[in-house]
């Protein structure tokens, strides 16, 4: 079986704007899914974080560019179900994490895939899902 990973919004970002080390890790993982030795999830919500980032840095045309790249990714988006939608308001309760974050915490836990992120709220979950922490360059 195919290692499985979780790309929160954090992580598609860095890969889209070339922040390094973490961009190159994220295009590693995506190569990796087209060789079949990886299975790459995205939760439907942080996607829309990606969008809704991507439009207020740049433009609304550059978000819709940057949506058309993510759906040319082997990327396995995931949609929002109401099992998803309350596993994540679980996580929320709990942990003092954005409310799109959980959405990533909430699939990886479902799927029990390694949660790809350099969001640093995140590493407090470190004893309930597996992380692979990315960096970038200050």
């Amino acid at each position: 079986m195919s290692e499985q990973y979780v790309l929160d919004a954090w992580a598609l970002l860095a890969m889209l704007q070339g922040e390094e080390p973490a961009a190159s890790r994220v295009a590693e993982l995506f190569r990796a899914g087209e060789r079949q030795e990886a299975a790459l999830f995205l939760s439907m919500i942080n996607l829309g974080e990606v969008y809704y980032r991507t439009g207020r840095r740049i433009d609304r045309a550059a978000a819709a560019d940057a949506l058309k790249e993510i759906r040319r990714l082997s990327l396995i988006i995931v949609p929002v179900s109401d099992d998803l939608v309350f596993a994540a308001a679980d996580f929320k309760m709990e942990y003092a994490i954005s409310y799109a974050d959980a959405f990533a915490v909430a699939l990886a836990d479902r799927t029990g895939a390694t949660l790809v992120s350099g969001d640093p709220e995140l590493e407090q979950l470190r004893d309930r899902i597996k992380i692979e922490r990315l960096q970038r360059r200050k």
